[in-house]
């Protein structure tokens, strides 16, 4: 029996969740030159720094007397950075339920050398909160991109903590409600939820954290792209639009494009309810197709950002290949790019579903998806 390809087609088959695809409006024409060619620490450089961190602030409600800078490295660097300042002086526990989260497991135990304690969960779980100690330093991701797990509601942070909370959010911050008097670091790039550039990182201090700062030093070296502070003063200039080391004001300009595109959206607001609409899309197709579930088991922990789907179906003879045959299909018909699971993470699907991404192209790939299920599925079967 013959399969048919659907009709239609995404008019943007970019899906992948990191680097994200660009906001719908966004065009390379329209960014501004005035800061390209010049020096970061001129007027100019310094003026456009200082906006996009007054923009990021704003859209995300971040409070006054916290701290926002643009940093080296991307959200990789900007956690590491927060780590190998503020970690060492508390006892420190680790959860992770995914690879980002198993990648910051290691820099504690195996490059700080902590003696931290550790709790973990397969992926599509998460790990229990009730039984951490938050007069510990304690560290984790917001939502799990490799495995479509976010905390929910039934994962709780104790306002009276003593101890900081690191926070890697960055496949959170733009598209999820951000509890800020929780957080005490809070990490995310650009490359996420606004389709931005990768190679940049933002950290954002609470008062707690700033503090932390100033009154304790690490015993390990920090280098110098990780420094916050000299003395026991911090570096206000980071925070200031002074950058430890030269950005790409290109990629400042495309990130400043994003600012005022979510702006025009309705702010933060407008953004998580355009990302929750493209999980729902996905979510109605699950609903209604036998052979797809999603990785992560409890529905409050589902993430709308990552969404990773497994193929269930008992026909499948040998899942990696299947799955693979079904990614590469996909691709040569320029339906869908970078759909695959992460290399890390059991076999299956993963759709970026965050804010940048058009409800019209999710709901032109889900009939693709049947199509490449089934075609897979007679090819395994000649």
């Amino acid at each position: 029996m013959e399969i048919t390809k659907p009709a239609s087609r995404p008019k943007n088959p970019r899906f992948s969740s990191g680097p994200c695809t660009k906001p719908p409006t966004w065009n390379l024409k329209r960014l501004e030159e005035t800061a390209l060619g010049r020096s970061h620490r001129s007027s100019i450089g310094k003026t456009k720094l200082k906006n996009a961190i007054n923009k990021t602030k704003e859209i995300l409600g971040i409070p006054d007397e916290f701290k926002v800078g643009i940093v080296p490295a991307s959200d990789t660097g900007a956690f590491e950075m927060a780590m190998w300042n503020l970690l060492g002086k508390k006892p420190v526990e680790m959860l992770a339920w995914e690879n980002f989260g198993n990648a910051w497991v290691s820099d504690a135990v195996n490059q700080l050398k902590i003696d931290a304690s550790v709790q973990t969960a397969n992926y599509g779980e998460i790990v229990n909160f009730n039984i951490v100690n938050f007069d510990n330093d304690v560290c984790f991701t917001w939502n799990g991109t490799t495995s479509g797990v976010m905390i929910g509601p039934a994962q709780t942070i104790p306002q009276d903590r003593k101890g900081l909370t690191l926070c890697d959010a960055t496949s959170a911050a733009f598209a999820m409600e951000l509890p800020w008097d929780l957080l005490d670091a809070t990490t995310f790039s650009w490359q996420k939820c606004l389709g931005g550039e990768g190679g940049h990182g933002v950290i954002v201090l609470s008062p707690r954290a700033i503090q932390r700062l100033k009154t304790y030093k690490p015993s390990w070296p920090v280098p110098k792209i990780f420094r916050l502070t000299k003395g026991t003063e911090l570096i206000e200039g980071i925070f200031s639009g002074e950058t430890i080391n030269t950005p790409s004001m290109l990629c400042v300009e495309d990130y400043l494009f994003s600012l005022d595109w979510a702006k025009s959206i309705g702010g933060l607001n407008g953004l998580i309810n355009r990302s929750k609409s493209n999980a729902e899309i996905i979510s109605e197709f699950v609903e209604n197709t036998s052979w797809l579930d999603y990785l992560a088991r409890d529905k409050g922990n589902r993430s709308h950002t990552s969404v990773c789907l497994s193929l269930l179906d008992a026909r499948i003879e040998n899942l990696e290949a299947f799955i693979k045959g079904v990614v590469t299909r996909l691709e040569n018909e320029g339906v869908a790019f970078d759909i695959g699971s992460h290399r890390e993470a059991p076999p299956g699907l993963r759709f970026w579903c965050g804010p940048t991404v058009e409800q019209s192209d999710l709901k032109s790939l889900m009939p693709w998806i049947k199509w490449a299920f089934n075609k897979e599925l007679a090819e395994q079967n000649k």
